[in-house]
This record gives C-alpha cells, sequence and structure tokens, in this order.
C-alpha cells in the first residue's frame, strides 16, 4: 500500500532534501525513522530537492508497506522520534500509482524580505537594508508569465531534461510594514530557481535593472546574466496540489 505523508521542516540542520554522502538530510532522517518504528526498510519519496538551509512549512513524501497501518498512531510514534526541526501532520492512503513528485499539480514557495532589523525573524527573513520599488518588482515579476524557459534562473549542471516551467503565480505581498513576502507558484522549479528569480527582482527594485532589462536576461538563457541568489533560510516551500482522485477515505 502506497501512503502520502505531510510535514514540515526546518532546513537549517540539513544539506537539503535528499540523501547524499556525509551530510545530514531531511530524506534520510525520515527513513531512519521509519523504518525504526516499522522495523522494515522504508524508502521516502518526496515532492521535490529543497537545497541546503531551505525550509518547508508543508512538504509532501510518499512511501510504500506490504500492509495496513495504523497512521494515526504512526504520525504519534514519528514525532516522539523525529528531532525537533521535523513534524509529521499527516498520513494518508493514496492509490499505488500515486507519486509525491511526478502527481503533483503545482508547488508553491514563499520568500520573506525583512526591511528592518528583527531578532525574532531573522532565522527566516533575509534583512534587505536598501529601499526597493515593490510596484517596480511586481511588474517585472508579472513579465515571468510570458515565459517558460526559465534557464537563467537554473543551477548549472543539473540533471533536468528540460528547464520549461508554467508559472502560475508570482507577486510580492506586503506582510506589514517592514515585511514583504515573495510567493511563487509553478508546475515545477528548478534548481535555485527561486532563489535567483528573487535576487534578480531585487536588482529591479534597487533600480540596477529595468523590466525590459529583465525579460532580456530571462531571453538570455544565461545563469550568469541574472542577479545573486538570496540566502536559503528565508525561502519556504509552502504548498503542494495533487488530482482528488489520488486519496482513498481522505481525513479531514
Amino acid at each position: 500500500m502506497r501512503y502520502f505523508v505531510t510535514l514540515s521542516y526546518d532546513g537549517a540542520a540539513y544539506h537539503g532534501w535528499q540523501i547524499q554522502p556525509n551530510a545530514n538530510s531531511v530524506q534520510e532522517t525520515l527513513q531512519n525513522a521509519f523504518s525504526t518504528i516499522l522495523r522494515q526498510n522504508i524508502e521516502i519519496v518526496g515532492a521535490g530537492r529543497t537545497d541546503t538551509g531551505v525550509n518547508a512549512s508543508k512538504m509532501i513524501a510518499h512511501f510504500d508497506v506490504c500492509t495496513p497501518i495504523d497512521a494515526i498512531r504512526l504520525v504519534k510514534q514519528l514525532n516522539r522520534l523525529l528531532p525537533q526541526d521535523i513534524a509529521i501532520q499527516h498520513i494518508t492512503p493514496v492509490v499505488s500509482d500515486a507519486h509525491a513528485r511526478f502527481s503533483a499539480l503545482s508547488r508553491t514557495y514563499h520568500y520573506h524580505i525583512l526591511l528592518s532589523k528583527s531578532p525574532f525573524s531573522r532565522h527566516y527573513a533575509y534583512r534587505y537594508p536598501l529601499p526597493l520599488d515593490f510596484q517596480l518588482m511586481n511588474e517585472a515579476a508579472q513579465q515571468l508569465f510570458n515565459y517558460t524557459d526559465f534557464t537563467s534562473f537554473s543551477k548549472l549542471h543539473t540533471d533536468t531534461k528540460t528547464n520549461n516551467c508554467k508559472i502560475r503565480r508570482a507577486e510580492w505581498i506586503q506582510d506589514d510594514v517592514n515585511n514583504w513576502t515573495f510567493v511563487i507558484q509553478a508546475d515545477r522549479f528548478l534548481r535555485n530557481m527561486v532563489r535567483a528569480i528573487v535576487g534578480t527582482l531585487l536588482d529591479v527594485g534597487r533600480g540596477k535593472l529595468t523590466i525590459p532589462q529583465f525579460c532580456q536576461v530571462i531571453e538570455s538563457q544565461n545563469r550568469c546574466a541574472a542577479g545573486s541568489s538570496v540566502p536559503p533560510h528565508a525561502l519556504f516551500l509552502s504548498d503542494i496540489t495533487y488530482p482528488d482522485n489520488i486519496y482513498i477515505n481522505i481525513e479531514e
């Protein structure tokens, strides 16, 4: 049987989601916990690969077992065993061909900008001390809908077969006088894509790039033409959507 796991994590202590040699990862930490409790080797497959230091307020993963499990009990057991920076919210049965990564319809990320010093938000927002024109940044963000190839915002030398993505939402939202959030939704994302887009939009907001120049960056399909990637600690994977028909007896 296949199950979807809904979880969240603080990425500060991890070298990203994916298992890698000699580095602490979210995936490996989960697999060890699941395998210990279920007393069998469990492979955890995530909806995506968040980079080092990136957080997830909502990540979806799947795993397989031979017999049905008590999902509510397993959630409690896992949360007792897992470290404090990883939390399981739900475990839900799904159809056998449902896939956490390939069945996803969309993914949403939030990037948090802090305009003034805050001792409480510093771990989860990027303090940016220079003046920014967010109206201009939003005008530039709307240009993203006109493109599908985002090579300019992709980490180099990745194993992806295509750099095409369909962006469905991209906007800056003001949370309060000193806090802004960039919200972006797409069917898929390239490695480092959100952080590179935000970094380039900040260049627009500072007046270093015009909107036509921002478009030229995208059209160049050259990562060197885009702005610097912003720090990972302010980035959150915040939502992933799936077709309703993949769930079995879903509990609200």
